[in-house]
């Protein structure tokens, strides 16, 4: 048997996990934002609209996202090590089919569902083993792994472009399905570990697998409902940014910097708020809160800014408020996952990660497509960024619900750190004292 530490290692093949991680969200969402260079070719093979092919991205997102409880249950019941080694191999068998596409709904069922399925299977069970190794430095370990998200974006942008002009789309999704296929050995070095608190069997019936009996849980609810609708703006410059560059007049590299641009300020963002989240200075749903509606303005100010130049400008400004918006968005990211231990509970974290994924992808399916129908109207992505901006501002505003979102009275001396295994933001009981003037008892508070 399986022997069972005292609690999260907090280190030791704790950093392995990390490192699976950061790459399979590399090759997953890294590589899915920069896909949005391709599309400009695709609807000019296809004679279709920017719109047509923003479905293929919010496809996969959808498809990644609302599938994640599967990925979650297969993982609960058999592990993660199978079932991500599983869906690496899908993903990459989806980027193959695409090449050979010789219409865009090929793509939509390659790129979009069956690569979207294996990110699925690969994303949730990783996360959500991420989490189980680690303790006090769960945001910081969850920050270092999203950073796969910017630092995959650097390279893949400019080589994305560089195979498109060598290769051609087709060329280009051929090699990078043999790239994605560096998730299957990913897969075999996550070891399965033991926790105290863990079921002595897992779940046999499907609905406990997939963990539906978290939303009974008031807080847990109030999350995933603020999650959905930042989602609906979140994903939008994954898709968009890249032609919003190009419509003001910046060339193929002049559009992949500006991408670069924000995933350097994101994967630097991740780093620093996952560091300071773990201080303990300031509550993380607090933190969630703030730079959720931070990440809204700064799509608000992508869509405004004006770039000045042409095919041989480099757009400061807009390279300067891609650069804003990736740090907002880059501390918003590990706050998510991180937050998610303390309302549920270390054994039903990767239950969890699978559901708040399936309600991001209901933004995720209809955010870049709308962005697509508002651009085809109005002519650019202005009104575009400006609305998804809305969503996230208007979910950040629903996370003040959360318990120790906003400075209230509490407990006069709480624990530094409570125990994650037990949900730190679930319900505790109130400390009473008796006062000095009388046998009446009062809360130990202060404000």
């Amino acid at each position: 048997m399986t022997p069972q530490p005292a609690g999260p290692p907090d280190g030791g093949w704790g950093w392995v996990v990390v490192a699976v991680a950061f790459t399979v969200n590399g090759l997953s969402y890294g590589l899915l934002r920069s896909l949005g260079l391709a599309f400009p070719d695709l609807a000019e093979h296809f004679d279709r609209s920017a719109q047509d092919t923003a479905w293929i991205s919010a496809l996969a997102l959808a498809v990644q996202q609302a599938a994640s409880p599967v990925g979650s249950a297969l993982s609960t019941r058999w592990g993660a090590r199978p079932v991500v080694m599983v869906g690496g191999v899908v993903a990459s068998l989806g980027f193959v089919f695409s090449a050979f596409a010789s219409s865009l709904l090929h793509l939509y069922l390659g790129l979009g569902l069956v690569a979207g399925f294996g990110w699925a299977l690969v994303f949730a069970p990783t996360l959500g083993t991420l989490s189980r190794y680690f303790s006090r430095r769960r945001v910081l370990a969850v920050g270092l792994a999203l950073t796969g998200n910017g630092a995959s974006s650097v390279l893949l942008a400019p080589a994305v472009q560089l195979l498109l002009d060598a290769f051609g789309w087709r060329g280009a999704l051929l090699l990078l399905g043999a790239v994605t296929l560096h998730l299957t050995p990913c897969g075999a070095l996550l070891l399965p570990l033991a926790l105290p608190g863990d079921p002595p069997a897992p779940p046999r019936s499907p609905l406990a697998a997939l963990g539906l009996g978290l939303f009974t849980r008031r807080a847990f609810s109030i999350f995933a409902l603020g999650t959905a609708l930042v989602a609906g703006g979140y994903f939008v410059p994954y898709a968009h940014l890249a032609p919003h560059a190009l419509d003001w007049g910046l060339g193929g590299y002049g559009a992949a910097l500006v991408v670069a641009a924000a995933a350097v300020g994101d994967a630097g963002a991740r780093l620093i708020c996952g560091w300071l989240a773990d201080q303990g200075w300031v509550p993380l749903p607090r933190l969630l809160a703030v730079f959720g509606a931070l990440t809204g303005l700064g799509l608000w100010v992508v869509g405004l800014v004006p770039v000045a130049g042409g095919e041989e400008a480099w757009g400061g400004p807009l390279l300067a408020a891609a650069l804003a918006y990736g740090l907002s968005a880059g501390s918003y990211a590990p706050l998510v996952f991180g937050v998610l231990p303390g309302l549920v509970g270390i054994e039903g974290v990767v239950q969890a990660t699978g559901l708040v994924l399936m309600l991001m992808s209901l933004g995720a399916l209809l955010g870049p497509p709308l962005s697509g129908f508002l651009r085809d109207e109005t002519g650019d992505f202005t009104i575009s960024f400006l609305v998804s901006g809305s969503l996230i501002v208007s979910g950040s505003f629903i996370y003040i619900g959360l318990p120790r979102a906003l400075p209230s009275c509490g407990p006069a001396s709480p624990p530094a750190m409570p125990p994650p295994e037990s949900g730190e933001l679930l319900p505790t009981p109130q400390v009473v004292s008796l006062s000095p003037g009388g046998p009446h008892p009062t809360l130990d508070t202060t404000c």
